[in-house]
């Protein structure tokens, strides 16, 4: 594969090369010019804790024992409480954190004490898996004490680590990939885990010796969350306390140079069927020009090693949405949030989320997604010859520049393109932000694209009583070429997310015909959407078998704006109530209505032979949703439900059921199957999806994962599978097996498409 030189990132049009200049230009005077820190709040400014901790000249090893004599010259914590199920209550588990710094890294040491240790949760053994189903201590840490994002980091009983990086107060990037040591340990007391945080692996505003912090401690045997500091029954980075005294701080060189080799083996069946072998090296290089300040640079990009897709089987007429898997645009991605307007999901527990606005509605109009960057058209891959990022804080300000060098897409006829996205945000007010972003370049079309977005994101989590109120504006314009007019989209929204009592919010959300962001995400244009949601969370008495309820009320409606007719609307009633180990129950009446000017082929064959189309017309019909989910900490979990009801002309009936497994921490087996059953005047129809994971970990450093996954609709099934060495943060061995079949006959006889074999080796070599 060719190597193009980084020049070629800026070989582009005269249109280009302007918004381009005028976002270097900004980031160049804001690198040199030193600005005043007046949006940051002083040390316990939030009336939270503040301590002051030690700095020690020792060496700790990382093992989980806690028998270095640099514990008893750290800083005791102690004074921790519940914050779920009763907040300020008495834990009923004592815990214990001892903290200290070096002139490189943090170092955290915890005891947790236990009553009955047979009791503790420990099913996870795997590296970087989640840790919803274990007992757990959560480290969060605010580095610029700016109460608005930071890090986590989470280590389990079996000295498990996680780690994840705030988009925003409370969505968390859980693909970022930090280096740091973690170890965990247990006898018949309880277990105890000790960290280390290098300085390098974070960024920071050298010129602050204050930075956010807070514990998290999780019990999953009674459900109960134990914190250092909390309001509104939750921990995030705008509530925490303040740790003081960090001065002389190292990063060294700040330069992570991680070369990786690839060896990969593709074969495609059929009549134009071949072979390929293929040697692909590749280089990352992370640099920290200061230490809020990160360079990267990409060569000879390669994903073989990124995790595929959950498959998903469509049954409306928006477009699906897929997050991002790939490790190079998720670091910093919490710099490159634009407006996050309309977050929909359905949050049994809490009742966050408006489960009313359907996920490609929730996402449509972003300016920038990532994963239009290195696919086709088609979804097919096309290769990534150069990328360069540059993202961090300076002062009071979040900037951020990313330029692709994407290679041509023969089958798709599309030139090879560079594509340049620019975001700079500034902290204003005491947790609100003020920001622009531009794009420039379309990595699927031979078309020139721009564009330019303002937004205002407000929050206040300050409110008499914990309460929280936070509010969103945006508006954003693209310049397409053939396009004239009639090419922006703005929005606004004002929520009340409190975990307990009432909440609510509202969203409107406008999309004219031709906005079209060629490095965004686009559903439906030409329409305007409200969606409002309201409803009550109570907490029943400590003690009992209940934990608590929610009820509330979702509406969602989407008009043309031509005539300003319905397009297509939602709203429903729901009630969700939780025990005191993690169980839930759901229902939800829905009623919804879908206005279709053309007709709609909701299904057809595989093979071409057979499609079943819903006449163009103006339907309404009633739903209904009914579950159930078992707590992960058992060795059993699962979750069940039922949707019925009318569905356009017809009915559907759907029944979907998930079971995992983990007899062992060393064995993870999950299986889900969905069937939705669907009878219309036009044809009946079936549509099954299943899915089987197995996680297989031999040790902590070493696992083995297989993934199969198959759907009637477009009858294929794909296995995944992926054995994974990781010795230490930083570096990793894959070997990636990807294997494909079909069954386009409806036969039940299914042919191999194709297959894939990748060996990746990458190595972190750290200045």
């Amino acid at each position: 594969m060719q190597l193009y030189p980084f020049s070629s990132l800026l070989n582009c049009s005269l249109r280009n090369v302007q918004i381009r200049l005028i976002f270097i230009s900004i980031l160049a005077v804001l690198i040199l010019s030193p600005l005043p820190l007046a949006a940051q709040l002083t040390a316990g400014s939030d009336g939270g804790k503040t301590i002051v901790i030690p700095k020690l000249d020792a060496q700790v090893r990382i093992d989980g024992v806690l028998d270095d004599d640099a514990w008893a010259q750290a800083l005791l914590i102690d004074d921790f409480h519940q914050y779920e199920p009763v907040e300020y209550a008495e834990p009923s588990q004592k815990t214990e954190v001892w903290i200290f710094y070096t002139s490189d890294a943090l170092y955290i040491a915890s005891r947790f004490w236990e009553t009955d240790p047979d009791l503790i949760s420990a099913n996870i053994l795997r590296q970087g898996q989640g840790l919803q189903a274990d007992d757990l201590l959560a480290v969060i840490l605010d580095p610029y004490l700016d109460r608005r994002n930071g890090y986590r980091f989470e280590v389990n009983p079996n000295g498990v680590r996680w780690e994840g990086l705030f988009q925003n107060i409370t969505n968390i990037e859980s693909s970022w990939d930090g280096i740091w040591q973690t170890n965990a340990t247990r006898d018949e007391t309880g277990w105890y885990s000790e960290m280390r945080i290098p300085f390098q692996t974070i960024s920071f505003n050298p010129d602050s010796d204050s930075w956010g912090i807070n514990f998290r401690r999780a019990i999953r045997r009674n459900n109960e969350s134990i914190g250092w500091v909390s309001r509104n029954r939750t921990v995030n980075p705008s509530i925490a306390g303040t740790i003081t005294g960090l001065e002389g701080l190292e990063q060294g060189l700040g330069l992570d140079v991680v070369p990786s080799m690839v060896l990969r083996q593709d074969r495609v069946v059929g009549p134009a069927g071949f072979t390929e072998q293929n040697f692909e090296p590749q280089l990352d290089v992370f640099y920290k020009i200061t230490p809020q300040l990160n360079a990267a640079l990409t060569l000879n990009t390669d994903f073989s090693a990124a995790e595929v897709d959950s498959r998903q089987v469509n049954l409306t007429r928006f477009s699906l949405f897929f997050p991002e898997r790939r490790d190079f645009f998720i670091r910093d991605s919490d710099i490159f949030e634009f407006g996050q307007i309309g977050t929909g999901g359905f949050d049994q527990g809490a009742g966050n989320g408006n489960p009313a606005v359907p996920n490609a509605a929730a996402q449509n109009a972003r300016p920038f997604f990532s994963r239009r960057i290195g696919l086709s058209t088609s979804g097919a891959p096309v290769d990534i010859n150069a990328g360069a990022k540059l993202s961090g804080r300076v002062g009071d300000w979040n900037v951020g520049t990313l330029i692709i060098s994407q290679d041509e897409d023969v089958p798709g006829g599309v030139d090879a393109a560079e594509i340049f996205v620019g975001r700079a945000a500034l902290n204003v007010l005491q947790e609100s932000q003020l920001g622009v972003l531009a794009t420039s370049g379309d990595p699927q079309s031979n078309l020139d694209n721009n564009l330019v977005g303002v937004d205002f994101r407000y929050r206040n989590s300050r409110l008499p009583g914990g309460r929280v109120l936070q509010g969103v504006a945006f508006y954003q314009q693209s310049d397409t070429e053939g396009k004239s007019g009639d090419d922006a989209s703005y929005g606004f929204g004002i929520s009340y997310p409190n975990n307990q009592g009432w909440r609510g919010g509202y969203d409107y959300k406008r999309v004219e015909k031709n906005f079209d962001p060629a490095v965004g995400f686009v559903a439906l244009s030409n329409m305007e959407d409200h969606a409002v949601n309201f409803g009550y969370r109570h907490f029943f008495r400590p003690g009992g078998y209940m934990r608590s309820f929610y009820t509330g009320w979702d509406g969602y409606e989407s008009r043309d704006l031509g005539d300003g007719e319905v397009i297509s609307s939602n709203m429903g009633l729901r009630l969700t109530t939780n025990n005191n180990s993690g169980d839930s129950a759901f229902a939800r009446i829905m009623k919804s209505r879908e206005v279709l000017r053309t007709n709609f082929t909701i299904n057809r064959a595989s093979d071409g032979s057979r499609q079943i189309i819903i006449p163009a017309g103006d339907y309404s019909f009633d739903e209904y949703l009914l579950g159930m989910q078992i707590g992960n900490q058992r060795k059993v979990s699962g979750r069940i439900s039922t949707r019925f009801g009318d569905y356009y002309s017809g009915t559907r009936w759907q029944r979907g059921a998930g079971l995992n497994w983990r007899p062992t921490r060393n064995y993870d087996i999950g299986v889900n199957y969905t069937e939705t059953e669907i009878e219309l005047p036009e044809g009946n129809f079936t549509v099954r999806l299943f899915t089987l994971d197995t996680k297989i970990a031999f040790s902590s450093t070493l696992s083995w994962s297989n993934l199969l996954q198959y759907d009637n609709v477009s009858e294929v099934m794909g296995f995944n599978s992926r054995l994974n060495w990781i010795p230490e943060a930083g570096r990793q061995a894959f070997l990636v097996f990807n294997y494909g079949l079909a069954d386009l006959d409806k036969d039940n006889t299914f042919q191999s498409t194709g297959s894939d074999l990748s060996l990746k080796f990458n190595y972190t070599f750290r200045f």
